[in-house]
């Protein structure tokens, strides 16, 4: 059943176990998402470890901050929480480890959760990912799609990121207004934001931006979307 209750601890409210590695991908506040879990688990006392396999603003990055997995173990030594793992790639970006690094860091390290920003969106609030995106570290325990609700009643050209794959796979014109089901067909599909999942990996779907006048549009979104069996809950992110 779709939970759609606005409850405040992220890990529970994403069924997080003891143990993650969980990336996020989509459009629509996915690094607002991951920077408020790493908060909530390093609050909660965990080592916990937030990095991208695509790019970051750098302003969005915070101390403790290392540029190698190699020396994520000697910073949990001294200071366990949230520590970021980048590098910076540009004046106003960083990027990460690769996939296989974070799989490694996963294997291998002391971090009880591993955050990974996976996908790019350009600010936008739906997504049809490109052929070489996204970018899931194999390992993740979890992945977080996330879809901003004021896509709904917005035409395709002015809500999604790469519009002219979200028509396709809608077969629709970019001028079309999406609708909570044609959301629900872009979350759910394989090319969309299904593509390149880890077979074991538990999906949920976090539906952002609700504010109080959206929560019927929310909930018709969700019971739709927790139709598909490939769904584990959706969550419903208010307008911050």
């Amino acid at each position: 059943m779709a939970e759609v209750a606005l409850t405040e601890y992220w890990p529970q409210r994403l069924g997080l176990s003891e143990r993650e590695l969980v990336s996020f991908v989509g459009a629509g506040g996915k690094t607002t998402l991951m920077l408020g879990l790493g908060t909530d688990l390093a609050a909660a006392g965990r080592r916990v470890v937030i990095t991208t396999t695509t790019k970051m603003a750098a302003e969005q990055v915070q101390p403790p901050v290392v540029d190698s997995v190699s020396k994520v173990e000697a910073n949990f030594g001294r200071r366990p929480g949230a520590l970021f793992v980048v590098r910076r790639d540009a004046e106003s970006k960083v990027t990460g480890p690769s996939p296989a690094e974070i799989n490694e860091l996963f294997r291998d390290s002391s971090a009880e959760y591993i955050l990974v920003e996976a996908d790019g969106s350009h600010g936008r609030s739906l997504k049809v990912p490109a052929n070489f995106e996204p970018v899931i570290p194999t390992a993740s325990t979890t992945v977080v799609l996330v879809a901003g609700i004021d896509a709904v009643g917005t035409s395709i050209a002015s809500a999604c990121h790469r519009p002219e794959r979200v028509a396709e796979l809608l077969d629709k014109p970019v001028t079309h207004q999406l609708r909570p089901v044609d959301v629900a067909k872009v979350l759910t599909s394989a090319s969309g934001g299904m593509k390149d999942v880890p077979p074991a990996a538990r999906v949920v779907v976090a539906v952002t931006k609700v504010g109080s006048d959206d929560m019927d549009v929310a909930r018709e979104l969700s019971i739709t979307v927790t139709k598909d069996p490939d769904i584990d809950r959706v969550v419903v992110v208010p307008r911050f």
